[in-house]
């Protein structure tokens, strides 16, 4: 059966001797409006296209306020610098993500937390949540507190894997009764809904990516949306290096960052926004054409999770174990197929091997047994 999917893989990708992942789909106006930023001469963060490309973001997602940012990355360090974290703090997380997930929280020298998955969203799993803060959390002066470890937790950060809207709702309400903020970590979630409304939007804060291999590209570019006033501008104020507003003077009151995106950025962003509702349209066609080559067969593909829509980022291969996943992804490489494993969860890698953690048994083993295969929006 591998060898008929990635032959199938294949005729849907024709004319490519090698197929990648996730390859990024130029297809409306960024050349004009790279020329127009060119001929005006505003290509770095003060441009026309920042704000459209901000209020694109608002408009598509629902929020109240959006900040453009240089990455996914910058977007998470940011989104924790204006809650004050301190080193030593924790923060909330799930092993399976991206690493920049927790290199956002070391940069702070701070320390993750990883709690488990949920196996139909591959998202944190609400009661795993729910029993650590219930075990392991304690509430002083409305401030929650690791016991076991006696640091402050200041964040809670879960995350929209591979687009797939986790159970945000719960968690949020979850937090809630201890005070902490949520983050969504959103970055490959943009055009998904949970319950339809936007990921993002269910926390103090969201974060997208854009990189490259986005569904909507800005070559590289991130931003945080968020429905609270008092963090946005003070998101806004570190982002732009913490700079005092004056007619002459150049004053920085606080410790802030060079983060804000181009206007060169900014303006592909606005272009790939104006597409965004055939790329999904487009991804979702590949998925079920995925279900339909995968219908009598024992590897699953991971579905959108019940009240959601999914925009199908990756496209998610379980097999029945990790042998059988290994020996796919060999053939489907020597074949020009891009497939992959998933990331090294957090809880492995070197630097956050002695985190402190919960019970990770369901991240071990979906993460032991998922392919990732080729996803393009299709032309």
């Amino acid at each position: 059966m591998p060898d008929s999917i990635i032959k199938y893989i294949k005729e849907l990708f024709p004319n490519q001797e090698n197929i990648p992942l996730h390859e990024p789909r130029f297809t409306g106006s960024e050349k004009t409006y790279l020329n127009e930023c060119i001929d005006s001469t505003f290509v770095s963060n003060i441009g026309p296209f920042v704000e459209k490309f901000e209020d694109s973001i608002k408009e598509y997602t629902g929020a109240k306020y959006a900040i453009a940012l240089t990455n996914g990355t910058s977007a998470l360090h940011l989104s924790l610098a204006a809650l004050d974290i301190q080193p030593g703090d924790e923060v909330l997380t799930q092993p399976l993500t991206f690493v920049a997930t927790a290199n956002a929280i070391a940069y702070h020298k701070a320390s993750p937390v990883f709690i488990d998955i949920d196996e139909d969203t591959l998202g944190m799993a609400p009661n795993n949540l729910f029993n650590f803060l219930n075990q392991v959390v304690e509430v002083r002066d409305d401030v929650p507190y690791n016991i076991e470890t006696g640091n402050r937790i200041v964040a809670c950060i879960p995350v929209h894997t591979f687009g797939h809207p986790c159970e945000i709702d719960d968690i949020v309400s979850i937090c809630e009764e201890v005070n902490l903020p949520v983050i969504e970590d959103a970055a490959a979630a943009v055009g998904s809904f949970y319950k339809e409304q936007h990921t993002g939007t269910f926390g103090l804060a969201g974060i997208f990516s854009f990189n490259g291999n986005k569904i909507v590209t800005t070559g590289g570019g991130g931003a945080i949306i968020t429905n609270d006033e008092a963090y946005y501008k003070k998101l806004s104020h570190l982002a732009t290096t913490a700079k005092v507003p004056h007619a002459s003077d150049t004053v920085h009151n606080d410790i802030g960052y060079n983060y804000k995106l181009s206007n060169l950025n900014a303006a592909v962003g606005c272009a790939q926004l104006e597409k965004i509702g055939g790329y999904l349209e487009n991804k979702r066609e590949l998925t079920s054409k995925y279900f339909e080559a995968l219908a009598d067969s024992n590897i699953q593909l991971i579905e959108e999770p019940v009240n959601t829509k999914s925009n199908y980022w990756l496209n998610a291969l379980l097999f029945e174990d990790s042998e059988s996943k290994e020996a796919f992804i060999k053939m489907a490489q020597a074949e020009g197929v891009m497939a992959k494993s998933v990331w090294t969860l957090m809880s492995e890698l070197e630097m956050y091997k002695d985190c402190f953690s919960d019970d990770l048994s369901v991240a071990e083993d979906l993460s032991a047994r998922i392919a990732l295969i080729p996803s393009s929006v299709r032309i």
